[in-house]
């Protein structure tokens, strides 16, 4: 009788799975629209919809740095129905700096860490600094006047600023907003000084010659940026920091269904008419599995732990 019971269970537990989706996905946005997260779960959306039937939505859950949209996932069913698309502020920052109500290495299910991009310093077209010595100099002779405005509190470009200062003896006032979206209104409008900006968003306005690159925070020169250099060509080391959005769910997803959402990632991610468009405005194909990710996550969450606590850094 226990056996088959057992297997009564087993049977349900793979009809479940097998039925998913049957109702509609939700995938949770913790920023506003307009940012680089918010370009990976609306390129996702309709691939994941046609890959495995169903209907897929995006809701922008944006405040508290990520942490209110994140909060809301990690209590949601975990039946595949409610995902997660963010930045690495929630997954592997914010815990460290904020009073959080969840445990990040412990209430999520990761799925994938779909692409990453690294940092660059921009400033807007008029500003009268034209190098990252420039910029250095500046910081030297007038500490804590020059502004450097970031997506939030434990953003990856408000860590960038932290790194950079800590390497370079310099200080400059941290500007959180609420997503890279209106971090690039203010940029433009020059009422910000500077942004450690993920590429991928600035690159449109560089191009279009409004905002001025200075350095990129990857191991090597950007093909799309290849006279702007690193920071570490320019002696400031152990800066090299990239950006990364990933897909996660509620702990407690059925395998399958996580099996499912990883092949639809991985091949959306890779598919000719997605690729090439993400790679021309500086993503990175990362497309991990959920064991990479987990692997990941735990190294990441401890990179910025060991910074904040060097650098003392506090937020309100």
């Amino acid at each position: 009788m226990k056996k088959l019971i057992c297997a009564l269970g087993a049977s349900m537990a793979m009809t479940t799975a097998m039925a998913w989706p049957d109702k509609t996905v939700t995938i949770v946005v913790p920023f506003p629209p307009g940012g680089s997260t918010d370009v990976i779960a609306r390129t996702l959306q309709p691939r994941l919809q046609e890959k495995l039937g169903g209907t897929f939505v995006v809701e922008n859950k944006a405040g508290a740095t990520g942490t209110i949209g994140a909060t809301h996932v990690v209590r949601s069913a975990p039946d595949g129905h409610t995902l997660f698309v963010s930045s690495l502020g929630p997954f592997v920052i914010a815990p460290h700096l904020f009073k959080v109500t969840y445990d990040a290495p412990k209430d999520f299910d990761f799925i994938s860490v779909a692409v990453q991009a690294p940092n660059v310093l921009v400033v807007p077209a008029a500003s009268p600094h034209k190098s990252m010595a420039d910029v250095t100099a500046f910081q030297k002779a007038n500490p804590g006047k020059m502004t450097f405005a970031s997506s939030g509190n434990g953003s990856s470009d408000h860590l960038t600023a932290e790194l950079y200062w800590q390497q370079t003896g310099t200080t400059g006032v941290h500007v959180p907003y609420r997503g890279g979206g209106p971090v690039m209104t203010d940029l433009l409008g020059a009422q910000v000084d500077s942004s450690f900006m993920n590429i991928n968003t600035a690159m449109p306005q560089i191009v279009a010659g409004k905002l001025r690159a200075l350095s990129i925070t990857s191991a090597q020169r950007s093909p799309l940026l290849p006279n702007v250099p690193t920071l570490d060509e320019l002696g400031i080391k152990d800066a090299n920091v990239y950006s990364w959005q990933a897909v996660a769910g509620p702990k407690g997803m059925p395998a399958d269904v996580k099996a499912k959402l990883h092949a639809a990632i991985r091949d959306t991610l890779n598919d000719p008419a997605v690729k090439p468009k993400l790679l021309e405005v500086g993503f990175e194909i990362v497309a991990s599995t959920p064991a990479e990710f987990t692997a990941f996550q735990a190294a990441e969450f401890t990179r910025w732990q060991n910074l904040i606590k060097s650098r003392n850094i506090k937020v309100d």
